[in-house]
């Protein structure tokens, strides 16, 4: 929340879309990662590349950059961005038997890319487990959190 209460009411407490055309145009950048908790054998299915879906982490990375793209068709509020680059990342953890999503969002605009760094990140969560659930229903999907941004008026942000 910020000092003057949340952006998207307007002084009648009615949902809008935030004016941005007096901001000035930055580099901002949006960090954020989750966590897909799953069966060892299913993380070992994921990483030897024998899902009958197909490959997982490619198909979840492109659904992530996906996701980005069309966060503005998701989220009712947001601005729709020219993105200048979003990667998703993968990091496949056998020790806890998860897989940790990451992705970049970056922008030269007036607004943030915090809500297509989320959306990256939580469409390539679904995407996993859209694609083993056949096998393990018990997949779980946790801790998305924007962990880091950089740009614009209130500057960088680390988890």
């Amino acid at each position: 929340m910020s000092e003057q209460g949340l952006t998207h009411l307007d002084a009648d407490g009615n949902a809008n879309m935030v004016d941005v055309s007096d901001k000035d145009v930055t580099t901002r950048t949006a960090i954020a990662r989750g966590r897909v908790t799953m069966k060892r054998a299913t993380l070992a299915m994921i990483l030897e590349g024998a899902a009958k879906k197909g490959d997982v982490i490619s198909v979840a990375r492109i659904a992530g950059i996906m996701g980005a793209k069309r966060t503005h068709e998701l989220i009712p509020l947001c601005h729709p961005l020219a993105l200048s680059k979003v990667s998703v990342e993968m990091e496949p953890d056998t020790n806890v038997c998860a897989i940790f999503v990451t992705a970049t969002a970056k922008v030269n605009g007036r607004t943030g890319v915090e809500m297509e760094a989320l959306t990256a990140v939580s469409v390539a969560c679904l995407t996993i487990y859209d694609m083993v659930k056949a096998v393990d229903r018990g997949v779980t999907i946790s801790d998305i959190r924007l962990v880091e941004k950089s740009g614009g008026k209130s500057g960088t942000f680390k988890a």
